[in-house]
């Protein structure tokens, strides 16, 4: 990425490290290629007999570490090498936040792995494509016939130009195996408790929150000391008053979009509402994550605003006490829901097995796969199906296949530039924590957005 003199964008000191490390990728051994475009299969080139390339041994790193997440993905390698015995995978599983601070240098060291699962957004996959560290897929979907099996909306969320800088359209560059939405859990028995039901509008979930709170019960479960989390629950408030065009546009880093309009500043408003009426866990941004879902899991709040990556490991401790639901419709008049993929699967460009990690990824996102997700309690980015499905299951892919046929997805906020995940992360923190209101707050996103966008031309 060449950067004007004049418009230097807002870097976190994360992300300017992992912008040198690129920028010296073309370097590195076994890395890609800086400017020159990673690798591209061409559909003649391609071979998908597995059983006869010899004995081969593909490095995948992945962050299915989760419950239902490890099953799903324990089972589909273990059927993998079943039907391919010449084939080893050497598995390196790590937490997402793991995974995230860790695969830049693993794609550029000299012994790389061949797949890897990588962030959708442009602070990770967008990176990684304008460093060539990325193989385009695009030869594979057509042989693979990847394009009738996902429909654009799916496709479109690991696709980018080649240069990196356009996301959303161009070139695929990643498989992935369930579908993400940002909704909220339900605590059923203490919803029942209060005489109310999952919430439809905004005023339903305020009410809801407001008469939790004068009950004695944390209205909301948050964690939030890794700064990402709120980035969800700040979605959901933003998404009451934004309209969804707006919202993709944003979230797409698309030049001519704003943060500071009067939908954003209401949205922001809403958020710091929640926050100063105490709905949200005390002090959230010293609490971990995975303490917060755990103590939800425990009957500690009557929301959690979170992702279906939960789903398994929630259903595991509450059983039939969890719900699930879409978030609450506000004056915007539209639903909106905040969602897209989990981290797609995609195949590094120094891999000296690309065939055979293509042949894996097509496995593990195929029909047959689709449902080992499902059993295993996650949610299949298509093929889905509600009736075969039990317990919240059942409301998960319901809601899934509902906002998927109304067109009610919106990609996450944080995509919006390479440095906005962090930046978006810190800046809530600081808002939520009272060191800044949401004027400077939304100044600070719009900065590095323009910086970005009129650099990115």
């Amino acid at each position: 990425m060449t950067l004007r003199a004049v418009k230097k964008p807002v870097l976190t000191a994360a992300v300017a490290a992992a912008s040198a490390l690129l920028a010296l990728s073309a370097c590195a051994p076994g890395g890609g290629g800086g400017d020159d475009e990673g690798k591209e299969a061409q559909p003649s080139d391609i071979e998908t007999d597995v059983a006869s390339m010899g004995d081969v041994t593909l490095s995948v790193w992945d962050q299915e570490v989760r419950g239902g997440q490890a099953a799903q993905i324990e089972a589909l390698n273990a059927a993998f090498e079943k039907k391919y015995p010449n084939v080893t995978i050497e598995r390196t599983s790590k937490s997402f936040d793991d995974l995230q601070k860790t695969v830049r240098l693993a794609i550029t060291n000299d012994d790389p792995p061949d797949v890897v699962q990588v962030n959708n957004g442009r602070a990770d996959m967008g990176q990684f494509v304008s460093a060539g560290l990325l193989q385009s897929l695009d030869g594979y979907a057509d042989v693979y016939g990847w394009d009738d099996r996902y429909p654009e909306s799916v496709r479109s969320t690991a696709s980018y130009s080649k240069d990196g800088k356009t996301f959303g359209e161009g070139s695929l560059f990643g498989m992935p195996q369930v579908g993400e939405m940002v909704g909220l859990w339900v605590n059923k028995q203490k919803l029942a408790d209060l005489g109310l039901e999952p919430p439809q509008t905004l005023d339903d979930f305020e009410a809801a929150m407001k008469a939790a709170k004068a009950a004695g019960e944390l209205p909301v479960q948050l964690g939030n000391a890794e700064a990402w989390p709120a980035i969800h629950d700040f979605g959901v408030a933003m998404n009451q008053y934004v309209p969804r065009d707006d919202t993709r546009a944003l979230g797409y880093g698309r030049e001519g979009a704003s943060w500071t309009s009067d939908e954003n500043v209401q949205g922001a408003d809403l958020f710091k509402s929640w926050v100063d009426a105490g709905y949200l866990t005390p002090d959230f941004n010293a609490v971990p994550n995975d303490t917060a879902w755990r103590n939800f899991a425990k009957g500690e709040g009557v929301f959690m605003i979170g992702g279906t990556w939960y789903q398994a490991d929630l259903e595991a401790a509450m059983g039939d006490n969890l719900g699930f639901a879409l978030p609450p419709v506000g004056p915007v008049g539209e639903p909106a829901v905040t969602g897209g993929t989990g981290l797609p699967f995609a195949v590094t460009d120094a891999s000296d097995h690309a065939d055979a990690a293509a042949a894996y990824i097509d496995f593990i996102t195929n029909a047959d796969a689709m449902k080992v997700i499902q059993e295993n309690g996650g949610l299949p980015v298509v093929d889905g199906d509600a009736g075969s499905a039990t317990g919240v299951g059942a409301e998960v892919i319901a809601a899934w296949n509902g906002v998927t046929e109304q067109d009610s997805l919106v990609p996450y906020l944080d995509w919006a530039t390479p440095d906005m995940s962090d930046l978006l992360g810190q800046e809530l923190q600081k808002l939520s924590a009272g060191s800044t209101d949401t004027a400077a707050f939304l100044d600070a996103l719009e900065k590095n957005y323009t910086d970005f966008t009129g650099q990115n031309e």
